[in-house]
Order: C-alpha cells, then structure tokens, then sequence
C-alpha cells in the first residue's frame, strides 16, 4: 500500500483510555501516511478518564504505531495537554526522535507556527481543576449514550448525528467560548509576530484568516478524534484540514488481532521512554 508522504501532520485530542475514542480509524489514518514530522498537541492518552478495566488493544495500537514512526525516522513532538498534564513533568525531555514539551515554534517555509493546546485559556481548567474533570466524565457518558442512539439509526437506515455537536451549536454561551477561544488565540499570535498558530482543545476543527489592526495570521485547530476524527497536514508550503470521512482508508484497515503481532523495532524503545513513565504513574492511580 502506498502511503502518502507528508511534511508535517498535527492531530490531537485523541482521548485515549476513553469509551468516546476512535482508536481504529486513527490508526487506519495513520497507517495512510508518512509524515516528517507528527505533531500530538495534547489530550492524546486522557489521563483524567483514565479506567484500568478500559484500555482496548486498539488504543495500544496507536500508541505502537507512534513509538514506530519514531523509530523509522520520523520526528514526533508530544505537546502536553490538560487531560494528559501529567506528563508535564517530564517537560523538554528526549529521546531519539521523540520529544515532550509544552509549547513549539517552526519554521514553515519562513513563516513562524505556534502550537500549543489551548488549555491555558480555559479558566475552568486553572480555577477549578475538579469541576472541568466533573464536565470531562460527562462528555464521556454523553459520547456513550450518542454512540448507543447511533447504532440504533444505522440499523433501522437512519444517518447518524451528533449529540454533542447539536449542543454546542444551540447554546450561545458554548458558541461565544468557541469563538473567543479562536480570537484569543490569534491575537496572541499577531501580536507575537506569528504567521500560524495551532491548537487543539477546543474539539473544534478550523482553519480561518484572522486579522485586527496589528496585523493577521492563520488560526488552526486540529479537531479531535472523538466526534469530528480530523487531523492538520501542511505539506508544499499549504495547510489542509482532512476530515477522516472524506478519505478513502479501506485499503489501510487491519485488524486488532494483526496488531498483535506487530513487532516494535529496538530502536524504539528509546522514544517508548515517555510512554512507560504514563503506564507507571496511570497504575498508580
């Protein structure tokens, strides 16, 4: 199968651990591309919702599949997210090719990109950790009963729709957060002298111009794989949003038992580093 050779791909909000995660289409997708470099810009494995009765042979999958693109050469940089803030304490650490940190500037074809996750707006997540935790177990009940009602419209012909997405369109307040989420963002960004700036957080895939009278930059968020299964790839110095709905993954799906009985390269045990810190303090919990 040929894969697609990318410069750079951003995906976040993976929410590994959790019932509402799209472990095995992430993987189809990933299983279709060669990236340089894979930015995960946080809440990849959700440490907050974290269950020990719940980690799907799926979910190892992608993060095997990860510690593989690092071994064979491709640069992966893991920004730390509020769902995943655990790891903040292994902030700038490195190992081959795979790096954690808490924010990131590039260079894109000479333009400055700033990417970090977005949390740091949120007051809820500074002020009132607990509360936020509160929301994040009732997203996942409510991504629970939706996947429950889906299936109940696939058997009888229906389309499937989202719950969650409904809400967030017809509450103002959750439009307001969203929109000034994204205008904070990128004023930041402006003022900063940056051409792009990349977010996750939000769950809410986007790709717009902004501009005010300091000047302007591309606001990006890489969506999630919960509800919108969306990823960011720049590649021939332009950026695209893929919507995993729109591509063609057939001939990249495997099977979880296949997964099995993919071997890991030992040089990949140097970037599995990170990984065995969060399955250590996650026991822990």
């Amino acid at each position: 199968m040929k894969k697609r050779i990318v410069e750079l791909v951003v995906i976040s909000d993976i929410h590994l651990g959790t019932y509402g995660c799209h472990a095995k289409e992430l993987l189809n997708y990933l299983n279709s591309i060669k990236p340089k470099t894979l930015i995960l810009n946080g809440d990849i494995i959700d440490i907050w919702q974290f269950r020990k009765r719940y980690f799907p042979k799926s979910h190892l999958k992608v993060i095997k599949k990860i510690i593989s693109f690092a071994s064979k050469g491709t640069e992966v940089i893991y920004i730390t997210g509020n769902h995943d803030e655990m790891l903040r304490k292994f902030s700038d650490a490195q190992m081959g090719n795979f790096k954690l940190v808490d924010k990131l500037v590039l260079e894109l074809d000479g333009k400055k990109a700033w990417f970090f996750h977005g949390d740091v707006f949120d007051a809820s997540i500074q002020n009132a950790k607990w509360l936020a935790k509160l929301g994040g177990w009732g997203y996942d009940m409510l991504i629970l009963f939706n996947q429950a009602i889906n299936w109940f419209l696939v058997r009888i012909g229906k389309e499937k729709f989202s719950l969650s997405k409904k809400i967030k369109n017809s509450v103002k307040k959750a439009v307001k957060y969203i929109n000034d989420f994204e205008d904070v963002a990128a004023e930041l960004a402006v003022k900063n002298k940056y051409s792009y700036v990349v977010c996750g957080h939000i769950h809410q895939p986007q790709m717009r111009k902004y501009e005010d009278k300091s000047g302007s930059c591309i606001y990006l968020n890489s969506g999630d794989w919960i509800e919108n299964l969306t990823s960011l790839e720049y590649h021939d110095a332009a950026w695209k949003l893929v919507h995993y709905e729109n591509e063609s993954m057939k001939a990249y799906e495997e099977s979880i038992e296949e997964a099995d009985s993919l071997e890991i390269d030992p040089e990949a045990l140097q970037a599995s580093f990170i990984t065995n810190q969060v399955i250590t303090s996650l026991r822990k919990l």
